[in-house]
C-alpha cells in the first residue's frame, strides 16, 4: 500500500525536476543567445574587417588637464613653442592596467599627453613641460590625456582646445570657432607589427558634439569599407591586411551630410607588418 502511494509521488517529483532542468537549460541558452546577439550587434564586419567598440578601460573621472602656457589667443615668438600643463589626479609615465594593456600597442613609457596641432599627427609627451617646433601662423592646439596604450580620456576636464599664433599671422587665415562641433584624429598611427597588428585601436576626439543612433555620427571608411559609428568610444579593428591601410573619418549629421569644420573630414594611412 505504501509503495503504491510513494511511487506516483516519486514519479511526479522526477517529472517536476526534469521540467526545471529543461527550463534552466532553456534560460541559459536564451541568455547565451542574447549575449551573442549583443556582441554581434556591437561588432560591425565588412570586407573581412571587424570593428568593435569597447568601454571597459580603467577610468580616471577625476583627472584634470589644463594648458597654462601658451594662453588662449597668445602670440608667441617664432620657432620652438614652450608648452606647460597643469595636471591633477593622473600619473604620467604610469602603465595603465586593464585587459587592453596586453593586446594593444602600448607605450612602454606609460601614460602621457597627446598634443595635436591643426589636426596633424599627435606628439606624445611624458612630462608637463616641453618645447615643440611650430611654423609661423595661426594654430589650433588640442591637448588631451592618454592611457599608456594611447586611448584618450574623454571627459570634459581631460582636454584643452585653444588657438594660438606663432610669429606672424598668415593673412587670410580663417577664424577657428572653438565652440563649433569638431572631430580630431588620434589613432591608428605609424606601423604595427606582430601581436600589436592583430588588434589595432581606432580612436578619435570630439569637441562640442556627441554621437547617437539617428543623430550625429562618425562615418569611418576603412580600406574602402564604410562603418557608421554612433557612440564616442575607442574601436578595435581586426582582420586588417598586411601592408598599407587607410582610415577616413567624417563627422556627419543625421542625414549623412558632412558637418562643416576644418578637421571634420580626415584621411590617414598606417601600416601592418608581419
Amino acid at each position: 500500500m505504501k509503495s503504491s502511494v510513494l511511487l506516483p509521488a516519486l514519479a511526479a517529483l522526477l517529472a517536476l525536476a526534469s521540467c526545471d532542468a529543461a527550463k534552466i537549460q532553456s534560460d541559459t541558452s536564451n541568455s547565451a543567445t542574447a549575449e551573442m546577439v549583443t556582441t554581434s550587434a556591437a561588432t560591425q564586419a565588412k570586407n573581412g574587417i571587424r570593428l568593435t567598440p569597447f568601454t571597459d578601460s580603467p577610468r580616471f573621472p577625476e583627472a584634470q588637464l589644463t594648458l597654462k602656457t601658451p594662453v588662449a589667443g597668445a602670440v608667441v615668438p617664432s620657432g620652438a613653442v614652450a608648452f606647460e600643463y597643469g595636471l591633477s589626479n593622473f600619473l604620467l609615465t604610469k602603465m595603465t592596467g586593464g585587459m587592453h594593456a596586453g593586446h594593444l600597442a602600448n607605450s612602454q613609457k606609460g601614460q602621457h599627453i597627446h598634443n595635436i596641432i591643426d589636426n596633424e599627427p599627435y606628439t606624445a609627451h611624458y612630462e608637463t613641460k616641453f618645447t615643440k617646433n611650430v611654423v609661423d601662423g595661426q594654430h589650433v592646439v588640442l591637448s588631451f590625456l592618454s592611457r599608456s596604450y594611447h586611448e584618450s580620456l574623454k571627459h570634459r576636464g581631460a582636454y584643452d582646445l585653444r588657438v594660438i599664433t606663432v610669429g606672424k599671422a598668415v593673412p587670410g587665415t580663417p577664424a577657428f570657432d572653438v565652440k563649433a562641433p569638431h572631430l580630431f584624429y588620434s589613432r591608428p598611427k605609424d606601423v604595427y607589427t606582430g601581436r600589436d597588428a592583430e588588434r589595432v585601436m581606432l580612436d578619435f576626439y570630439l569637441v562640442n558634439t556627441t554621437l547617437e543612433p539617428g543623430g550625429t555620427q562618425v562615418r569611418a571608411t576603412i580600406n574602402g569599407a564604410e562603418f557608421m559609428l554612433d557612440q564616442w568610444a575607442p574601436y578595435m579593428m581586426e582582420g586588417l591586411p598586411i601592408g598599407e591601410n587607410t582610415v577616413k573619418l567624417e563627422l556627419v549629421d543625421d542625414s549623412g551630410n558632412l558637418i562643416p569644420g576644418p578637421y571634420n573630414s580626415v584621411t590617414r594611412s598606417f601600416s601592418i607588418q608581419p
